[in-house]
């Protein structure tokens, strides 16, 4: 690995770390309503909803919250699925795209109301302007702030004390949209149109035979990075030049698809009034995610073994669908960090990655997507592993496990444990009825490991809400457009709900003081055990399908 490579990883970690504190001291005044400068704008749409002037009075019990916050959501699929079915007929479509087909349409809404993106069309070819912004772009917000406001309610059911409320969803919602996430998402798209990233309403250009497609471009790029959602404009995703034309802009994509996630675990700190927590489970990331990133890149630099036989040069290492223009280690970064958040866009194909480097951005999703995790997901992922570490830290010194000061019982562990064990069950059952019916066998454009290694991925990054994809599956069938569709919508609500309820659960206690034999959950003990909970869960769960795929692969 060059010199470069490793300084571009260098700073981009170090602006990252300094980006955590500013950025996440900021969200939690916007959730804890201190900041008021959109005042002006916020207060039509609580009218809007229903809320008037008394909004923040107007709290919700967990389960009220989680209702909201389902219906918002279903009715999203709803209008997207209608949209796409509808969008011959629609505004905004130059270049004459018909309506989409039933089961893609129904894989599509899903997908973006879940903030997974996964994609199994082409949409310079398959969406028309209207769907591309007004369907899919606008989900790409509201499905991300519906991720922090789980998150906040979440933090707000450990912060607080005897307390039946967890806030307001509707609230929430609109502050992470209109504080947070629209603001960057202008800065940034205006950032990419000075890169050379397209933004018009024109139809797409001719020149002679060939066809190029254009369009909105620029806007719906900056909110698939910040929102973690990943789906892109083009097919070919962030390595499309008209989405990611640079090398710098390929280098801010990164950091805004991580930033977010990144500075959560300060606000998180800063809601509990104790920002050693927040550093805390930001050092159990940083732990499982460096060494795989080292991974991944080393892997990649390395020699392509199954083409020394044909006598070709190896000394740049395996270039195989890969940017010259980012290089190895821009896209083995890119690669590590876009499944590690939960975004899913990609600047390669993971397909072409070696089976250990392939190996990485697959284990990275199959973790829970808690390093660093979607934005808000990530971090309520995190901490019902970290609910768990304390759990077993009690058993293992007799005494009532605590966490920031709430005793954790058996319902906290129940809804601790269906979070963690609901994605898990989604990804190998739908595995296994891929592989075992012929419309799954007939998906994967490979044979042997391989092909298990393109059906494992694939239930793994729509059960995870990544979307990203190993790029060697035909997924635009009535069968994989149904089931991932399925996966999804599982990964995404049936986690959500228990985070609520055990919000609601925490919120009612009372706050534990600290005493002699509580155990410090800040400390770098706490750390490795967090970290130790979260390999060893991902590992005793997800090692035997490995061993089917990447694992047996590189052996052979």
């Amino acid at each position: 690995m060059t010199w470069h490579g490793w300084l571009q990883i260098a700073v981009f970690l170090a602006l990252l770390v300094t980006a955590v504190k500013p950025l996440g001291a900021y969200m939690a005044r916007v959730f804890e309503g201190e900041s008021k400068f959109l005042s002006w704008l916020e207060r039509p749409i609580y009218r809007l909803c229903g809320l008037a002037k008394d909004h923040e009075a107007r709290e919700m019990k967990w389960t009220t919250y989680a209702v909201a916050m389902l219906l918002f959501n279903v009715v999203g699929i709803v209008v997207v699925y209608l949209i796409q079915r509808l969008q011959g007929h629609l505004p905004l479509n130059p270049d004459g795209m018909g309506a989409v087909s039933a089961d893609l349409s129904w894989n599509t809404a899903v997908s973006f109301v879940t903030n997974t993106n996964w994609q199994s069309y082409g949409g310079e070819t398959t969406m028309s302007y209207f769907t591309q912004m007004v369907a899919l772009t606008v989900q790409n917000f509201v499905c991300a702030a519906s991720g922090m406001a789980v998150m906040v309610a979440l933090i707000r059911g450990i912060a607080r004390k005897t307390s039946a409320t967890l806030g307001n969803f509707w609230v929430d919602l609109t502050r992470g949209t209109l504080y947070i996430l629209l603001p960057l998402s202008i800065i940034l798209a205006l950032f990419f149109v000075s890169q050379g990233v397209v933004q018009t309403f024109s139809a797409a250009q001719h020149a002679g035979a060939q066809v190029i497609a254009v369009g909105p471009v620029a806007s719906q790029e900056a909110i698939k990075q910040l929102g973690t959602n990943g789906g892109g404009f083009f097919n070919v995703n962030a390595a499309h030049p008209f989405e990611n034309p640079t090398p710098l802009s390929n280098f801010v994509s990164i950091f805004a698809l991580m930033v977010i996630p990144a500075a959560l675990t300060y606000t998180f700190g800063k809601m509990v009034r104790d920002t050693r927590q927040g550093w805390a489970v930001l050092g159990a990331m940083f732990v499982i995610f460096l060494p795989l990133l080292y991974v991944c890149v080393t892997q990649e630099h390395g020699a392509n073994h199954a083409l020394a036989a044909l006598n070709l040069d190896q000394a740049a290492g395996n270039m195989e669908g890969k940017e010259v223009r980012f290089g190895i280690s821009g896209t083995g970064l890119y690669a590590t960090a876009t499944t590690a958040v939960s975004c899913g866009a990609v600047n390669g194909m993971h397909d072409s990655f070696t089976p250990i480097g392939g190996f990485v951005p697959l284990f990275l999703i199959q973790l829970g997507e808690v390093i660093f995790g979607g934005v808000g997901a990530g971090m309520y992922g995190i901490l019902m592993f970290a609910i768990v570490a304390v759990f077993v830290a009690g058993l293992m010194v007799g005494r009532t496990p605590e966490y920031i000061g709430k005793k954790i019982e058996a319902k906290e562990m129940k809804m601790a444990s269906l979070a963690i064990l609901v994605p898990a069950a989604s990804i190998l059952v739908f595995t296994a009825i891929a592989v075992a019916t012929e419309a799954g066998r007939k998906g994967p454009l490979n044979s042997g490991p391989h092909a298990f290694s393109e059906i494992l991925y694939a239930f793994s990054s729509a059960t995870g809400n990544n979307g990203s994809a190993f790029a060697g599956l035909t997924a635009n069938t009535p069968f994989y457009n149904t089931t991932l569709g399925l996966a999804m919508f599982f990964g995404r609500f049936f986690i959500k709900i228990p985070v609520l309820a055990l919000a609601g659960a925490l919120g009612q206690k009372k706050i534990v003081p600290v005493s002699a034999g509580t155990l410090p959950t800040h400390t770098p003990l706490f750390v490795g055990m967090l970290v130790g909970v979260i390999i060893i869960v991902g590992a005793l769960t997800f090692i035997p399908a490995l061993a089917l795929g990447p694992f047996v692969e590189q052996l052979s």
